[in-house]
């Protein structure tokens, strides 16, 4: 809390946003202990932060708001080790805000009252708060909505961190009161940059050469606060070791779990991934995320039944052994069990990828449920109905069918659409693979339908 001289006295220093700056830290005499190599890199200016310039950066949407003196509510949205918590913390102190950190997991609704009655004391006193939440995710919507009126009248500027999908994880309401900021994972040269900063700080360079060195920057998988961590390993080697190649690091350092939750965003982004790649005919991406699924854990039962989706619904009639074959992997799969049994899923992949591609069916079972819907209960007509008893020959049932297999080309040309329904094409073959035929065929039949009708 601010006091009463720097609330009274107009000389009181204060920052670009009018909020008087809280007093100086009291000394302490309690001695530090050791800090994570991560910690003690921690930076100390928004302008340290790597990898975020389209937030950070000149032209970026933080750097505009501090610029306006008007910093919003915010939810940073991005992967672990990217520089969520501290951003938050340099927001805080760059606006002359009182920093208070909560984490979802830990906290309940207990701890979120005593943050807002301070927060309530100290606006009264001049000063603001900025309430940082980490996994805000991980509070149920009462909890979520509970924000709500200490956002909407300024008491506290919230920045919540999530990994989780916002638009997923997060209430309406909250979201509509916070500003979604996207933090990317950390590309080469930011990771690149971090471990010259470890270098710098332990005075002597990594004992690794240059094809380990961005082996281990791609074991960090884009997450700064990782990558720190394996340096530190690193580092804490002899002086004398000798540098390390690829094969020797990874006996060293444990490969880190690739990023995956089969119930969050990620396995949808991932079966979004496969999917897309398989209809834009690309197996090696196919196989990519196929084994990025299954390297993170995924059911193969699952991708399994995708597959066979898509070869009833993107390759169709354009290849009509796919969805056999998809079954038949599926059921080799079953038999085999991992990991023999994921070659076969393999297989369907590569063939899915190289085979061509249809819809046709899929839009044409669409179109004719759409159809049956607004035709509601036509019959059909009396021609093609079977006629048991006496009754049904006499209101003509089955009079004049005409028997296909004893015409010309084993072909009738009778309508078989209800009376009061005009004859409709929901089935529109392409020109590719097995398809061709049947399109020609049935370009045939159509004429010699049109023939018969003319006499």
């Amino acid at each position: 809390m601010a006091s009463r001289r720097q609330r009274d006295d107009p000389a009181a220093p204060s920052d670009l946003f009018g909020n008087t700056a809280p007093p100086e830290p009291l000394p302490t005499t309690v001695p530090e202990g050791p800090r994570p190599l991560a910690d003690r890199l921690r930076p100390r200016a928004l302008e340290e932060v790597v990898g975020q310039d389209h937030l950070l950066g000149p032209e970026g949407a933080l750097s505009g708001m501090l610029a306006r003196g008007r910093l919003a509510s915010l939810i940073l949205w991005g992967p672990p080790g990217v520089g969520k918590t501290t951003i938050a913390r340099l927001l805080a102190e760059r606006a002359g805000l009182v920093f208070v950190s909560l984490s979802a997991v830990f906290s309940g609704v207990a701890d979120l009252k005593r943050v807002f009655d301070e927060a309530r004391q100290r606006r009264r006193a001049g000063q603001g708060t900025l309430l940082f939440v980490d996994e805000i995710h991980r509070f149920n919507r009462a909890q979520q909505d509970g924000f709500l009126p200490v956002v909407e009248d300024g008491t506290v500027t919230l920045i919540g961190a999530t990994t989780e999908n916002p638009s997923f994880a997060l209430v309406g309401a909250l979201l509509s009161r916070c500003q979604v900021m996207v933090l990317r994972r950390l590309e080469d040269a930011a990771l690149e940059l971090l471990l010259t900063r470890a270098e710098a700080e332990a005075g002597r360079a990594l004992p690794l050469d240059e094809a380990a060195r961005a082996t281990l920057r791609a074991m960090a998988d884009g997450d700064g606060r990782y990558l720190l961590n394996l340096a530190e390993q690193l580092l804490a080697l002899p002086e004398e070791q000798s540098a390390l190649d690829p094969p020797g690091l990874a006996a060293l350092l444990a490969r880190r779990a690739a990023l995956y939750d089969k119930d969050r965003e990620e396995h949808y982004n991932l079966i979004s991934a496969l999917h897309k790649s398989l209809r834009g005919s690309d197996p090696d991406a196919a196989l990519y995320w196929f084994a990025r699924m299954l390297g993170g854990g995924e059911d193969p039962r699952y991708i399994a039944r995708r597959l066979t989706r898509f070869a009833a619904e993107d390759v169709g009639m354009a290849d009509p052994r796919a969805l056999p074959l998809a079954i038949a992997a599926w059921e080799t799969y079953e038999r085999l069990g991992s990991p023999e049994g994921e070659l076969a899923l393999a297989q369907l992949v590569v063939h899915l990828g190289t085979a061509p591609k249809s819809n046709a069916v899929y839009v044409a079972w669409g179109e004719a449920q759409r159809a049956a819907r607004e035709t509601g209960s036509l019959m059909p007509p009396k021609h093609i109905l079977n006629a048991p008893t006496g009754l049904m020959r006499d209101l003509g049932y089955g009079r004049d069918y005409a028997y296909d297999h004893d015409a010309e080309e084993g072909f009738s040309g009778q309508d078989y659409f209800p009376e009061g329904m005009r004859r409709r094409q929901f089935y529109r073959p392409t020109d590719r693979g097995a398809e061709a035929a049947v399109r020609e065929r049935l370009e045939r039949w159509a004429a010699l339908r049109e023939r018969k009708r003319r006499g």
